[in-house]
C-alpha cells in the first residue's frame, strides 16, 4: 500500500513563468489546476521539465510551495530536490518536507565526474535528511552519470529508498533495476517515447515531460496496458511518438512549444527562461499542426 500512490502517469511540471520571467503563483495554479482536472496520478516538481537548473534556491522553494498548496492531498506529490551542491539539495529536501510533500528525488551531482562514493554519499545525505522516501533519478544523457545495479542495491540498503526514475534510453535498464528490487521498489519509466515498452519491461508507472501537452492519451496507453490490450497500446504509443518527434522539430524547444500548446488549451504558464529557446513566429503555425495531431489521437483513443 506504502508503494500504490506512486504508480501510474504522474506529468514532470513545468516551470510557470509571468510575462516577465519571473515565477508566476498564479500560473503555477493554473497548471495545478488543470492537471488535477485531467485526473493524473500525481506530479514531479522541480526536475528538468521544471528548468530547475535556471532557477536559484528561493524560486525553486517558491515552486514548491505553490504546489504544495494547491495540490497537497488531491494527488501524489514529488519533490525534485537535486541542485549542484548537497548543501542546497538539503535546503530544498527539509523544504519539501515541511510541505508535506510525498517523496523526494534527485539527479547524481553534475559537472565534475564523481566516483561512486561521491555520489552515494551525495544521495545518501539527501536521503538522511528528512523522513520522506527517495526516488533516485538516473538521467545520464544529461547528467554523464549512469547508475550501476550495483549502487543501486547499495542504496536500497536504506528502507527510505523506494525506486528510480530511469530516463536512459534501453529498456533492458528498466529490467534489469526491477530484477534487483522486486515489488519493493517503483521503478518508473522516463523516456516518454518508450512508455509503454518500458511497461511491459516492469515499470510499474511513469514521470514524463510531454504528459501534459496529452494526459489523455498517456493515461489512455497507461489503461490499455492494464487491460492487457498491447496491440492498442503500441498504437497509441506510436501516435504519442508521432507528437513527440513534432514537439522536438521546431525552432523552440520542446518545452516551449508544449507551454503554447497549452497556452492554446486556455492554460498560460509563459515561456522559458535562457539559454532555452523559446518558439519563433515560423512556429507558431505549425503548432496548430500538433495540436490537430493530439486531439485527433485523443478522438480516435479516448472516448
Amino acid at each position: 500500500m506504502r508503494l500504490e500512490k506512486f504508480r501510474g502517469i504522474i506529468p514532470a511540471f513545468y516551470a510557470c513563468y509571468d510575462d516577465q520571467g519571473d515565477i508566476s503563483e498564479a500560473r503555477t495554479n493554473a497548471l495545478c489546476d488543470y492537471l488535477y482536472e485531467k485526473k493524473v496520478n500525481g506530479v514531479y516538481v522541480g526536475g528538468s521539465s521544471g528548468e530547475c537548473i535556471y532557477q536559484n534556491l528561493d524560486e525553486r522553494k517558491a515552486v514548491l510551495s505553490y504546489v504544495a498548496n494547491r495540490l497537497k492531498g488531491k494527488m501524489t506529490l514529488i519533490a525534485h530536490v537535486g541542485a549542484p551542491s548537497t548543501r542546497d539539495s538539503i535546503e530544498l529536501a527539509k523544504h519539501a518536507a515541511a510541505l508535506g510533500y510525498d517523496a523526494l528525488s534527485a539527479i547524481p551531482p553534475i559537472y565534475f565526474k564523481l566516483p561512486d562514493s561521491s555520489v552515494y554519499k551525495y544521495w545518501n545525505e539527501i536521503i538522511e535528511a528528512t523522513p520522506l522516501d527517495f526516488i533516485i533519478y538516473n538521467i545520464p544523457q544529461t547528467t554523464g552519470y549512469t547508475l550501476t545495479t550495483s549502487l543501486f542495491e547499495k542504496l536500497l540498503a536504506n528502507p527510505k529508498v523506494i525506486g528510480v526514475k530511469n530516463s536512459s534510453m534501453p529498456t533492458m535498464d528498466i529490467e534489469r533495476f526491477k530484477r534487483v528490487g522486486g515489488d519493493n521498489v517503483v521503478v518508473f519509466n522516463g523516456p516518454d517515447e518508450q512508455y509503454v515498452a518500458g511497461r511491459i519491461m516492469g515499470a510499474d508507472g511513469g514521470i514524463g515531460g510531454t504528459y501534459a501537452a496529452m494526459p489523455e492519451l498517456f493515461l489512455q496507453a497507461n489503461e490499455f496496458f492494464l487491460q492487457g490490450k498491447f496491440e492498442e497500446a503500441k498504437r497509441i504509443q506510436s501516435h504519442i511518438n508521432d507528437i513527440i518527434i513534432a514537439l522536438c522539430s521546431l525552432n523552440g524547444s520542446m518545452y516551449a512549444v508544449i507551454k503554447e500548446v497549452l497556452n492554446r488549451r486556455g492554460v498560460n504558464i509563459g515561456s522559458v527562461r535562457g539559454p532555452l529557446e523559446g518558439i519563433s513566429n515560423e512556429d507558431m503555425g505549425r503548432i496548430d499542426n500538433i495540436i490537430t495531431m493530439i486531439d485527433e489521437a485523443t478522438q480516435q483513443f479516448c472516448k
